[in-house]
């Protein structure tokens, strides 16, 4: 089981987030798509997408990772 890491359920999330939502191409992706799609289609996409990558520091872009870096992008 996952250890909490920085306020995210496990450093896998965090780590996702943190280069999701600082890296202006991915961020910038993320959030059109958000606002296009709504949040639970824009999530489907971007597991899609990136679901077979991983960041720059090893963590894996899945769902549940993923999910979490978007929140707050649909208001």
């Amino acid at each position: 089981m996952a250890r909490p890491y920085e306020g995210y359920p496990s450093w896998n999330s965090w780590n996702v987030s943190l280069w999701i939502n600082n890296e202006y191409n991915l961020y910038k992706t993320a959030y059109d798509l958000v606002q296009r799609e709504g949040m639970r289609r824009a999530v489907e996409i971007l597991t899609n997408w990136w679901g077979d990558k991983r960041t720059p520091d090893g963590a894996r872009f899945n769902k549940r990772s993923i999910a979490l870096a978007l929140e707050g992008m649909d208001e």
